[in-house]
């Protein structure tokens, strides 16, 4: 069974791991020594609170059992856990990609997320 997990990226970041097979983080993510995720139901908080008003982005969604031991569930806002993968992320285990546009509101339009 798959347990998606998600990742808010800048698209040219995205572009860049792609083309090297491998994603190892946006500079928050190396400064802290792992790669942030959010659940379905942490990630529009994610985007409001770290990505207000930024376009160009797109939403991963990574199948986290794919990931081992190097994903863990760590306390962050509030005391929630929060996925962190220390180490990169293969592209393999990556669910799909899409765009999450700014709408009207200038809130981000997300797609539908599983586990919602």
């Amino acid at each position: 069974m798959s347990q998606l997990i998600y990742k808010i990226v800048p698209k040219a970041l995205w572009r860049e791991a792609e083309a090297a097979g491998s994603f190892t983080g946006a500079p928050v993510d190396v400064a802290d020594g792992f790669i942030h995720f959010s659940t379905a139901g942490q990630v529009r908080e994610t985007a409001a609170k770290h990505f207000a008003g930024k376009d160009d982005l797109l939403i991963a969604a990574i199948d986290g059992s794919r990931l081992g031991a190097a994903l863990r569930y760590e306390p962050s806002r509030g005391g929630a856990l929060f996925p962190h993968l220390y180490g990169p992320l293969p592209l393999e285990a990556v669910a799909w990609v899409r765009p999450l546009p700014l709408g009207a509101d200038g809130a981000h339009a997300f797609p539908q997320l599983e586990q919602e």
